[in-house]
């Protein structure tokens, strides 16, 4: 199974080179396209000012933020999280701008650009000259907003999840996967463990109760009797 990780940021600002600075990091796993519940998500103190114009993105104020961890404490669990899987990301250039600063900057490791997929240049592949913002592709596609009134890393990594399959092929993808899972599974099941069912399956009766069986028939059905018939049962003549 293919694992990847859908992934969201919200940050201070648009450049981390100017002074902004990541403030929360949602990550949602996905397995062939399809989310499996598990996800990493952090708020981080980016120990400055939070911009009037950012915080009426995302609703998160500098006092809320104050005394959350620093990114360096979280690294190390979410290079964990993420591991060698894809990251997708929805104009990845820009998350992809922040995480590694902060990678960078405590230390560790980036996430190369080879390891990212961007929602975004899918999307304008796929509907060149229109508007591909995140929530234009949730109302295009029918996904439902109710779920947020402002930008949210992790719930905004769920809404991009479900982007993500109907830009792969949406319904008929799911459907086609869940086949492809079944087909796995009656191939299993046809295997089986314990090997070939022996024809006929061995009698779970005992000579007792077959001649008992045999003298209820005798009295009653006779050859009408159904096991007669099929040839299960010999009446002495």
């Amino acid at each position: 199974m293919a694992r990847e990780i859908i992934l969201d940021t919200e940050t201070t600002g648009f450049d981390p080179k100017t002074g902004d600075r990541l403030v929360e990091i949602g990550c949602i796993e996905v397995l062939d396209f399809m989310p499996t519940g598990k996800s990493f998500h952090e708020y981080c103190d980016p120990l400055r000012d939070m911009p009037a114009e950012a915080q009426k993105v995302h609703g998160l104020s500098s006092e809320f933020l104050t005394g959350k961890p620093r990114f360096e404490a979280i690294a190390d669990r979410f290079l964990e999280f993420v591991g060698d899987s894809v990251v997708v990301a929805h104009n990845a250039a820009f998350d992809r701008s922040f995480v590694n600063f902060e990678l960078q900057k405590c230390g560790r490791g980036i996430l190369p650009e080879s390891q990212w997929v961007d929602t975004l240049a899918m999307a304008k592949k796929r509907f060149p000259g229109m508007y591909n913002s995140l929530d234009a592709l949730c109302k295009r596609y029918k996904i439902s907003l109710e779920s947020r009134d402002k930008h949210g890393a992790l719930i905004d990594a769920h809404l991009l999840a479900e982007v993500y399959l109907e830009l792969q092929g949406g319904k008929e993808r799911a459907l086609e996967l869940t086949a492809v899972v079944t087909a796995e599974m009656t191939a299993q099941l046809s295997a089986g463990a314990y090997g070939a069912r022996p024809r006929p399956l061995a009698a779970r009766s005992t000579p007792a109760e077959r001649e008992i069986h045999v003298e209820w028939i005798q009295s009653t059905l006779k050859d009408k009797a159904v096991w007669v018939k099929l040839g299960l049962v010999d009446l002495p003549h």
